[in-house]
């Protein structure tokens, strides 16, 4: 046995054995696999089964956006539980009437009704629905950088290398550019620049697709999994009129930067754009039970008042997961989550990683607000080299995430980046503890670099 293995209990050393012999996981080589034990979770924390305390600088999957064990939440669910566990969608509930509510209370005037789903990808999946359905057009715009889920539509869509391997019904998906000023296809200085020239990549896609057959343009307000993008200044404006003019549908992608996760409800209240169709999860009620949704216009709306809607869920609005959301959003609500993760983002978490990137010579940028934030690590700076290949990993990002992991510090990481994405409950406090550990660690990724091997 490892010291790990004898250190284990009996019931977490079962947990660890049963997960290897019959647990299959996703996005892995199921060999390799060494998965931590989780025993508890409380806030900004999580526990393994030797007791180590990790501060969860991830959110797990960018997603526990209230921290984990809020009270309010789980006694949402367990009230739920005692009630109503599960009925069919067909039937009206309170939880889900009440969340549906919330939802979309929240969105812009206009948007009035939510389709609920069980996760992301589904949501994207209906989305997309919609607008063919809506259009009766078939293509469908997405960026490169991005990721919208692992079922078929939202793989298809997905512009990263997981795409590759699921590509068998790719006809009527088509990839172009977003902007992204520090890797610019475009050759641009200024942000302006790359304004001008990725609407105009956009502009050219659309007229050598053929207005008249796409449906829609999927976005990621801010891409997530893929980089933590920004956009700059008048891009999504600019998207928003190339739409208009051609009579797409316009979707935003708030899986991963909605609730919270950017200071703001949504993330493109940041960009003053109102979308045609709003796909959400994750954060709207911290994944405690699975949710999804699409908020959708009236207009939108209005095609299936007559018409019916061809797609359903056993699971749509599932009671026990719209507990845990109207609770998630009273609580966000009445507690200033939202507002504690635009503060703190602005205040504590911009301005350290900023005085990160001049200490440490393997960050090339630091992009991000609210609670979504990321660093982009390079081999050299001038190059911008990454410190691994697009699509893979490498040593030094093993590394790294190594170190962070043995000082108790859990890092959400995707190629040659670390995402520094913990709950938007979290406190000043817990951020410096885990911006003093980032900063430590990222001495052993500065040894990889140009300039850490001219100083050895």
């Amino acid at each position: 046995m490892t010291t790990t293995e004898t250190a284990r209990t009996a019931d977490t050393q079962r947990t660890y054995d049963l997960d290897r012999s019959h647990v299959f996981h996703s996005w892995s080589a199921q060999g390799a696999l060494d998965p931590m034990v989780i025993t508890r979770a409380q806030g900004s924390y999580v526990w393994d089964d030797q007791g180590k305390k990790y501060l969860d600088f991830s959110s797990q999957m960018v997603n526990v956006n209230i921290g984990h064990q809020h009270p309010a939440v789980v006694q949402a669910i367990k009230d739920q539980a005692d009630r109503i566990c599960t009925i069919a969608p067909a039937h009206a509930n309170d939880a889900r009437s009440e969340a549906a509510r919330l939802i979309a209370e929240r969105a812009p005037e206009g948007l009035e009704k939510v389709f609920f789903t069980s996760g992301g990808a589904e949501a994207v999946e209906n989305a997309v629905r919609m607008a063919r359905l809506h259009t009766g057009r078939n293509k469908v715009l997405s960026t490169y950088r991005s990721y919208h889920g692992a079922t078929s539509a939202a793989i298809n869509l997905t512009g990263d290398p997981r795409r590759w391997a699921n590509e068998f019904g790719n006809a009527g998906y088509v990839h172009f550019f977003g902007p992204f000023l520090y890797r610019s296809p475009f050759h641009s200085e200024t942000q302006e620049q790359e304004t001008e020239r990725a609407l105009a990549h956009l502009e050219q896609t659309i007229a050598f697709e053929g207005p008249g057959t796409i449906a829609a343009i999927v976005l990621e307000t801010v891409p997530g999994t893929a980089g933590i993008m920004p956009p700059p200044p008048g891009y999504l404006a600019g998207v928003r009129e190339l739409c208009d003019r051609h009579g797409i549908v316009y979707i935003a992608d708030e899986v991963m930067s909605g609730f919270g996760r950017t200071g703001k409800w949504f993330a493109f209240e940041h960009y003053d754009v109102v979308p045609d169709l709003i796909t959400f999860a994750k954060g709207v009620n911290s994944g405690y039970v699975p949710l999804g949704g699409v908020v959708l216009n009236n207009e939108i709306a209005a095609t299936f008042d007559e018409r019916v809607y061809p797609g359903g869920l056993t699971y749509s609005g599932h009671p026990l997961a719209c507990a845990a959301a109207v609770g998630a959003i009273t609580a966000m609500t009445d507690e200033g989550v939202i507002e504690n993760a635009a503060t703190l983002g602005e205040q504590v978490v911009g301005p350290r990683l900023a005085t990160m990137a001049e200490n440490h010579p393997v960050i090339g940028e630091v992009r991000g607000l609210g609670m979504f934030w990321a660093l982009d690590l390079v081999i050299d700076r001038d190059t911008r080299e990454p410190l691994a290949p697009y699509g893979g990993t490498s040593a030094a990002m093993g590394e790294l995430i190594g170190a962070a992991k043995k000082s108790g510090l859990l890092v959400f990481s995707n190629y040659h980046r670390i995402h520094v994405v913990p709950p938007c409950t979290v406190t000043e406090a817990e951020l410096t503890q885990g911006l003093d550990i980032l900063d430590e660690v990222l001495h052993v990724a500065d040894a990889h670099t140009t300039a850490g091997s001219n100083q050895r």
